[in-house]
């Protein structure tokens, strides 16, 4: 499997990525090894992340989320953050 992910960086900005294990890729991005734009940013946290099947899929997702807007991704994780909550209360 393959994810791609949206990590909110120490000053607010936003950083899309894709990987194999969103948990260790994290730990890799606030030991400063993964990326050299969130190297100046850490800490940061993944807070969203969604399941491929092939790092193909997860590629042009990835592409498709750097072209958006911040203002887009803030509201597309603040929708999937509502939705969550409201499967939870179900």
């Amino acid at each position: 499997m393959y994810y791609t992910y949206i990590a909110r960086c120490s000053d607010g900005s936003l950083y899309t990525g894709y990987c194999r294990n969103p948990k260790e890729r994290e730990e890799k991005h606030n030991l400063g090894l993964a990326s050299k734009y969130t190297r100046t940013r850490r800490p940061l946290q993944i807070v969203y992340f969604e399941e491929h099947l092939n790092r193909s899929d997860a590629m042009k997702r990835e592409a498709e989320i750097k072209r958006w807007s911040k203002e887009k991704k803030e509201e597309f994780i603040l929708s999937r953050h509502k939705r969550v909550l409201i499967e939870n209360l179900q």
